[in-house]
């Protein structure tokens, strides 16, 4: 089954697939547009300093043959084989992008996608609409990046000024040479390309499309799943004001009239819906084939930004108000009583009692935690009143949080009362808790947080504070005092925590007062 990806969700690839031979599809289109779809092969400072890597239609692969450009095949806009083990050491990134031919602008795209496809089976996709744009014409889709080993990021960040601007992002520009005449291909089929219709599948490349209606051949070892017959693509048209780089033909997207907008809160743009995978006759989400369109179906796209985000980490931010932590036996959880709002799987959820010691000492420092124990095979999905959700991290590293901004957190970790010096704070607010070891603490906000670099001077709101790291001393003061006419409080502001540390610690504000 496919990952599915969200806008800055990222994973190794080996976690994808154990291969290193993949199929990237790249699913666009809208009315009357027509795209080019490259991909910038870029070095350690994400820049284009070596232009055999910009892969398009003008020079459709790299030197080596790592990256591939195969055009439109098995219901995507354009197509590439990437071979990991063959991109030389100077190339760290491979950005997918996309940019409109001519006027429009990406809002008025349809549901599209990158995906990628390893042995003939889809195992991940990055699916994005017109919603998520405005005026941009060129936006990247998204990246395969090297740190430490490959991996797939899903980007959809775009670009108001098109392609230039793009070039311009990667520090490269547009070449003042004569379009490159497209020489004729040799007879016989090259070893790696679509096969003939009558020709048999071979162990790579898209499978023959059947002319009867039949079983599907098993996957290939490399290639784009199996696809049933679609009409001929209509002929791509020449780019106009860019003569001397972009003037061969390009992938015109479907000129398909708008389909009536299901009710009741269709906001999805004209243009042919992407099916959801497994749907016959729609293999991967991809266009469908022209017809009658069901209601349900619309409905399905939809709902389709609404669906469970694909397993990347234990913790999964699953929207800015829940998360996900996925369990398996021996690694349980401890989260905030009653935060549990759905979940799936062998899971067994129990009180988690701190003794007379620990109730006594929450009781006294303001930090007691009523909690229960998560543990099993499946996932948990928790939140709490649609506060904002933020998973932290720690290898080894320490934090300080209240105890009331936190959610949920891994038991391997090690939890502690500290006292922060000087004058009490209003509530028994004058103690924190510090999380330490290795494992993922859930803090829970309301609002947007601000995280402030920790200076010589420092002074946040006792009450607005979230979390700060523990290189940075938190001292209470009452430097700070307004009067009732300048702050519109029902007190004045006069105790406040100061921060004090050397660069690079930092603290976490909220903007509401608890």
């Amino acid at each position: 089954m496919a990952r599915e990806f969200q806008r800055g969700h990222k994973a190794k690839i080996s976690d994808l697939t154990a291969g290193t031979d993949l199929y990237v599809g790249v699913q666009i289109s809208g009315p009357g547009l027509t795209f080019d779809i490259s991909c910038f092969g870029l070095d350690a400072n994400e820049q284009l300093s070596d232009d055999r890597y910009f892969v398009f239609f003008n020079q459709p692969k790299t030197p080596e043959d790592a990256i591939q450009l195969l055009g439109a095949q098995a219901g995507d806009t354009e197509s590439f084989r990437v071979t990991l083990d063959r991109i030389p050491a100077h190339i760290h990134k491979l950005s997918f992008t996309a940019t409109i031919d001519g006027a429009g602008q990406m809002s008025q795209i349809a549901p599209g996608c990158i995906r990628i496809v390893a042995g003939g089976e889809e195992v991940a996709r990055y699916a994005f609409s017109g919603a998520e744009f405005s005026t941009e014409r060129a936006v990247m889709l998204g990246d395969f990046y090297l740190k430490d080993v490959w991996r797939f990021a899903a980007v959809g960040q775009g670009f108001d000024g098109g392609l230039d601007a793009l070039l311009k992002n990667f520090g490269g520009e547009v070449a003042e040479e004569e379009p490159a005449v497209q020489q004729p291909q040799e007879a016989g089929a090259p070893g790696f390309a679509p096969p003939a219709q009558t020709a048999p599948a071979p162990s790579f490349g898209v499978p023959a499309t059947p002319q009867t209606p039949q079983a599907p051949p098993p996957a290939p070892a490399f290639g784009a799943p199996n696809v049933p017959p679609q009409a001929p693509a209509p002929a791509p048209a020449s780019a106009p004001g860019n003569p001397q780089m972009y003037t061969a033909p390009t992938a015109a997207g479907p000129m398909t009239p708008p389909a009536p907008a299901p009710a009741p809160f269709a906001t999805q743009p004209p243009g042919p819906p992407a099916g959801p995978p497994g749907v016959p006759g729609q293999p991967f989400g991809g266009v469908q084939a022209p017809g009658p369109v069901p209601a349900e179906a619309g409905l399905r796209v939809v709902l389709t930004k609404y669906a469970e985000v694909a397993v990347g980490d234990r913790w999964t931010e699953q929207n800015p108000q829940q998360v996900r932590a996925t369990l398996t036996k021996g690694q349980p959880i401890l989260a905030k009583q009653g935060s549990m709002v759905a979940y799936q799987g062998d899971i067994d959820f129990a009180y988690k009692g701190s003794g007379l010691l620990g109730k006594l000492t929450g009781q006294l420092t303001g930090q007691g935690m009523s909690l229960m124990r998560c543990s099993g095979d499946g996932e948990v999905f928790l939140a709490d009143e649609a506060s904002r959700l933020f998973v932290i991290r720690l290898e080894g590293d320490q934090l300080y949080t209240s105890a009331h901004g936190v959610l949920a957190f891994d038991e391997s970790l090690d939890t502690e009362i500290r006292r922060i010096e000087g004058a009490g704070l209003p509530g028994g607010g004058f103690f924190s808790m510090l999380f330490s070891g290795t494992g993922s603490v859930v803090v829970k906000t309301r609002g947007i947080p601000v995280v402030l670099p920790v200076g010589p001077a420092t002074y946040v709101d006792g009450n607005a504070v979230i979390a700060w790291s523990a290189g940075a001393q938190a001292v209470t003061t009452t430097a700070l005092r307004l009067r009732r006419s300048g702050y519109a409080s029902s007190q004045s502001e006069a105790i406040n925590l100061q921060f004090r540390g050397a660069p690079g610690n930092f603290v976490v504000v909220q903007p509401f007062e608890v």
